[in-house]
C-alpha cells in the first residue's frame, strides 16, 4: 500500500476542528504563554540527560570500579534513554521543544546520543506513525517482525497464540533492534519509495552521518567502558545490554498501551484509498489516553499518556497536555466524538496484554 493512495475526506468534521483549534488556541492566548517549552521542561531536559551522562562519565573517568555498580550504571542509563526518548527528543523532533528550529534540531539529536537515528525516526513517527496511524501496511509502529501481531488484518501465525507472554521480551529488544540495524533498513527502505527525497544533502551523506553518529555511540558506551573498566568485559556488556533491554520494555509498553488496545479502532481505506473518517477523527478513533492523573508518570513519560492530545497538537510541548486536555475532551462530547481514556497504567498494560492475547487468537476483531 502506498501512502499517496491513502486519502482522507477534507468535508467531514470542518466544524468540530475548528472548535478544537479555536478553544486550544485560545488558551495559550488567554494565559499569554508559549505553546513550546518553558522552565519545568529545560529543567526535566537537564535531569533526564544528566542520568544518562553522569554514570558514563563516572565509568568513562574510573570512578566506578566493582562489577555491581557498573551494573547499576547501565540500568540507570536505561531509565534515562527511555526518559530521553519519551520526554525530550520526542517533542523537539516534532518541533515542539522550541519556536526555533535549530534548537528543536540540537536537542531532537538527543536521539543519536543514545543510539538511535533522528533522521529515521522523523520519517517513521511523525509521518508514517501520526498520518497513519493503526493503518496495516503504512503505520511504521505496527508493521513488525513476524513474532509480534498488532494488527487485525496483520498475518496470524500459530506462534501468535503465546505474544501476550513472549512479547515483553521482544520490548526488551526494541532499542537493540534499532542500533544494530533496524535504523539502516528503515532508512533504505525509505529511501526506496522516495521518501528520503526532501533530504538537502542527498541520501549519501544521510547514511554516512548516520553510520559515523553510531560508530561514536558504540564506541563511547561499549568499546571503551570494555577497555577502560577494571572488571570483566562480559560485565560491560551485559550492562550495555540490560541498558537497551530496560529502556526497551519502557517504551514498549508505554507507546504500545495508547494504541495497540481493544479500545482503539483498527480503519482501513476503501477499494479507492479513502478513509472513512476525516483526519483528526481517525486519531481519536485509534489512541487512548492512560493514568491521566499520574503526575509522576506525566513527568516521566512526556505526556505520553496523553496521547490524544499528542497525536492531535503534536507540536505542542507536552508539558501544556494535562491543561489542554479537558478542553479536547469536552469539545469531543459536545460533538458525539470518541474521547478514550484508561484510568490507570496498570489498567493500561492489562489491556494491551489482554489486546495482544486476542491478536494472537483471532484472524479480525469484531472492535475493528
Amino acid at each position: 500500500m502506498q501512502t499517496d493512495r491513502v486519502k482522507f475526506p477534507r468535508d467531514r468534521d470542518t466544524e468540530f476542528t475548528k472548535t478544537l483549534n479555536a478553544r486550544v488556541n485560545a488558551y495559550f492566548k488567554d494565559k499569554g504563554i508559549s505553546k513550546h517549552a518553558n522552565a519545568t521542561m529545560v529543567i526535566k531536559t537537564v535531569v533526564i540527560v544528566s542520568a544518562y551522562m553522569i554514570p558514563l562519565i563516572l565509568m568513562l573517568t574510573g570512578m566506578v570500579t566493582r562489577p555491581e555498580w557498573v551494573i547499576a550504571s547501565f540500568a540507570l542509563m536505561g531509565f534515562a534513554i527511555a526518559g530521553i526518548g519519551m520526554a525530550v527528543m520526542h517533542d523537539a523532533n516534532h518541533g515542539a521543544y522550541s519556536s526555533g528550529q535549530t534548537i528543536n534540531e540540537y536537542v531532537g539529536y538527543l536521539l543519536n546520543l543514545v543510539g538511535g537515528s533522528a533522521e529515521n525516526w522523523k520519517i517513521q513517527h511523525n509521518i508514517l506513525h501520526h498520518t497513519y496511524t493503526n493503518i496495516e501496511g503504512l503505520d511504521a509502529d505496527i508493521t513488525t517482525f513476524p513474532m509480534l501481531r498488532f494488527s487485525p488484518f496483520a498475518k496470524r501465525r500459530a506462534v501468535h497464540r503465546f505474544q501476550h507472554i513472549y512479547a515483553w521480551f521482544f520490548y526488551g529488544l526494541m532499542t537493540v533492534s534499532w542500533v544494530f540495524m533496524k535504523d539502516f533498513k528503515q532508512l533504505v527502505d525509505y529511501h526506496n519509495s522516495g521518501m528520503t527525497n526532501s533530504y538537502s544533502k542527498g541520501f549519501g551523506i544521510v547514511i554516512a552521518r548516520v553510520l559515523l553518529l553510531k560508530a561514536t555511540y558504540f564506541t563511547v558506551t561499549l568499546i571503551l567502558p570494555i577497555i577502560l573498566l577494571p572488571v570483566a568485559w562480559y560485565v560491560t556488556v551485559g550492562g550495555f545490554f540490560l541498558m537497551h533491554f530496560i529502556g526497551g520494555v519502557i517504551l514498549g509498553m508505554v507507546f504500545q498501551a495508547a494504541h495497540i488496545m481493544e479500545v482503539c479502532d483498527f480503519p482501513l481505506p476503501d477499494a479507492n484509498g479513502k478513509m472513512a473518517d476525516s483526519w483528526i477523527v481517525h486519531q481519536l478513533r485509534t489512541t487512548t489516553n492512560f493514568a491521566p492523573h499520574n503526575q509522576i508518570l506525566n513527568w516521566y513519560v512526556g505526556g505520553l499518556n496523553y496521547q490524544v492530545e499528542h497525536h492531535l497538537f503534536p507540536r505542542v510541548c507536552h508539558v501544556h497536555y494535562p491543561n489542554i486536555a479537558p478542553i479536547v475532551e469536552q469539545t469531543c462530547r459536545e460533538f458525539d466524538i470518541p474521547y478514550r481514556s484508561i484510568p490507570t497504567f496498570t489498567g493500561a498494560v492489562l489491556g494491551h496484554g489482554s489486546m495482544l492475547r486476542a491478536l494472537g487468537r483471532r484472524q479480525q476483531l469484531a472492535a475493528t
